[in-house]
């Protein structure tokens, strides 16, 4: 046998034995048996006069172990290559990849804030703000610096802060236990059982496209997934959705304006069509007096005097509709001047408009009022809009 065929026999089997002895604690049973190949060794794997044989523990096929019937080893299962050096050199095991989940992270980054992170057009405290990163948004990182780290995150491309970060593995983490996962409906009809079952009660059928938040405390069952549906727990077959965290993308400064823009039209279109549902009915007339008229006129101009002549009547109407509900006193005067209800008549404003002279729009919204027109829809009571208090908007009043 020549020189260089027992030189590399020797430095195979000594990389096996290497191998062996330095994994100690076994999981599983692998055999690894000798396969005869008819390859050579090449000597140009020298690299400054060192020589080296690369020897993968998954693929120990060499002439060097042919006398070796069969070797069972306890291994733990990883993909650890072992390098089999020169003489004088150690052999050293590299370890196995991480995980697909974890490589996808690597390059990833979540602002760990409150609110929102702003994402900056240069690496600076004073530069621009571009966008913002907001609890739950994910970024993909461009180039890592020691301060500023540039990230593109949906149509956001700009630097945030180190500091309010975590990144790779720990953002991963983070999002993990932070955020809910969702399981996105793929097929239409897909069946929400009460238990991880063929058999199981369907709860109901959902279409595509409809995204169902994984429960995450429950049972897991191969083959299934537990979701949240209607404040209960149940499954759907794993075939049929596709889970992933519920994260998201920066936005940018612009579209944080159209979209509060939007906001604000959809607010003013619900208030609009609120008014216009409710419409104004004729109630009974009330039997009063001309006193009782300007009493409730002054009222209405102290509260809503520079509203709309729509916004006075309802106030008139809110007056009129207590005087009749039987919850509340059964007159005028006494409907104003109830403990705790009207600020104006306790402060002493109503009086003081009754002796100035009230608005004639005032006077003429009082007197509809109590001839039965209301335009509030029956409410009995009124605050400012920006409340956010449910009911009818009418001007810079809700009604309910």
């Amino acid at each position: 046998m020549s020189l260089k065929r027992r030189a590399v026999e020797s430095i195979a089997l000594a990389g096996l034995l290497v191998m062996m002895s330095a994994i100690a604690v076994a999981t599983d049973m692998v055999v690894v048996e000798a396969t005869p190949v008819a390859t050579e060794a090449k000597t140009d794997l020298a690299t400054n006069g060192t020589a080296g044989v690369v020897v993968p523990l998954n693929q120990v096929e060499t002439s060097a172990l042919m006398d070796i019937g069969a070797v069972t080893a306890n291994v733990e299962q990883t993909q650890t290559t072992l390098v089999a050096a020169a003489e004088g050199e150690e052999a050293v095991p590299t370890e196995a990849p991480v995980s697909e989940e974890e490589l996808a992270w690597q390059n990833r980054l979540m602002a760990d804030v409150q609110e929102f992170l702003y994402v900056r057009a240069a690496g600076d405290e004073n530069a621009e703000i571009v966008g913002k990163l907001y609890k739950g948004d994910v970024a993909e990182i461009v180039e890592y610096g020691d301060t500023w780290t540039h990230v593109v995150s949906g149509n956001v491309d700009g630097y945030v802060m180190n500091s309010y970060c975590v990144f790779g593995v720990d953002a991963m983490n983070y999002a993990t236990a932070t955020f809910d996962t969702e399981a996105e409906i793929l097929t239409n009809g897909l069946r929400i059982r009460r238990c991880a079952s063929t058999e199981g009660a369907v709860i109901a059928a959902v279409s595509t496209g409809m995204s169902l938040t994984v429960d995450t405390e429950a049972e897991v069952v191969d083959g299934w997934v537990a979701v949240n549906y209607a404040g209960a727990t149940g499954y759907v077959s794993a075939e049929y959705v596709a889970t992933e965290l519920a994260l998201g993308e920066a936005i940018t400064i612009e579209e944080e304006r159209a979209e509060l823009a939007r906001i604000e039209e959809e607010k003013a279109a619900a208030a609009a069509a609120q008014v216009q549902s409710s419409g104004t009915v004729q109630n009974e007339a009330v039997a009063a007096t001309v006193d009782d008229v300007t009493l409730l006129a002054a009222l209405i101009q102290c509260e809503a005097g520079n509203e709309p002549y729509e916004g006075q009547l309802a106030v008139g109407a809110v007056v009129m509709n207590r005087v009749k509900s039987g919850r509340y006193p059964n007159s005028i005067y006494e409907v104003i001047y109830q403990s705790g209800q009207f600020p104006p008549a306790r402060s002493g404003s109503v009086a003081n408009k009754i002796a100035n002279g009230v608005k004639a729009s005032c006077v003429q919204a009082a007197q509809e009022a109590i001839n039965g027109m209301d335009n509030t829809g029956g409410a009995m009571s009124f605050r400012r809009a920006s409340s956010g208090h449910a009911g009818v908007v009418i001007g810079n009043h809700v009604f309910y």
